[in-house]
């Protein structure tokens, strides 16, 4: 059994995945193009250094844009639909069973500290948690395994003594890099992704395998 679990944030625990989707998408089609939804992928869990949808849009269209106004205008949209964003169903009772058995749980997002636990504290997750991992604190986000390798450290086990759930392949690859084993619970963007690595790969925490994980 391992000792503690270690989350990804968007897309695993709140499904922030598919808005931000949809408010690139929609940026596309004004421009007439389509953002197909596997070429995205490749940014999703990640920064944009494989793939960047402006850059590519750029490409497409030989087109320049204000990405500061349109980018301010997409993070405006993206909070509006995301105001009544719930957790993802099953993921509160899966967590309150982990702390039952007592394993510890911690947090590792390449996203910024802000944005996490501004998240955490309103859905009142904060209190099962014992550490967060950012991109703020770390040199590469995933899919390098620095931010799982931070969050090991924080909550003082071997990396090997924890184990991972994740939603992306950038993530399973993150988790397969730092030699952790990772169990991939997808969501609407991710779903069909290539998890051969995975130990388990669910649709929601409320598959029954999961139970037997601890």
């Amino acid at each position: 059994m391992p000792k503690a679990l270690i989350f990804d944030f968007d897309g695993l625990i709140v499904d922030t995945e598919t808005v931000i989707y949809e408010s690139w998408a929609e940026i596309y089609e004004k421009n007439g193009q389509i953002l197909e939804l596997n070429t995205y992928k490749n940014c999703v869990g990640s920064d944009f250094e494989k793939f960047h949808p402006g850059i590519e849009l750029e490409k497409r269209t030989g087109k320049k844009f204000n990405w500061a106004t349109i980018d301010a205008e997409r993070e405006k949209l993206i909070r509006k639909r995301l105001e009544q964003q719930k957790e993802r169903t099953g993921i509160r009772h899966f967590i309150e069973c982990a702390k039952a058995k007592g394993l510890d749980l911690a947090i590792a997002s390449s996203s910024s500290r802000n944005w996490v636990l501004g998240w955490i504290e309103k859905l009142e997750l904060r209190e099962y948690f014992s550490a967060f991992a950012n991109r703020d604190d770390v040199q590469k986000i995933k899919p390098d395994p620095e931010l799982f390798l931070t969050a090991a450290n924080l909550l003082g086990i071997h990396p090997r003594e924890a184990l991972i759930l994740e939603d992306s392949e950038n993530g399973l690859k993150a988790a397969t890099a730092a030699g952790i084993p990772c169990v991939i619970i997808t969501n609407p963007i991710t779903a069909g992704g290539d998890f051969s690595e995975a130990v388990i790969v669910a649709e929601s925490f409320t598959d029954e395998r999961l139970k037997k994980l601890f």
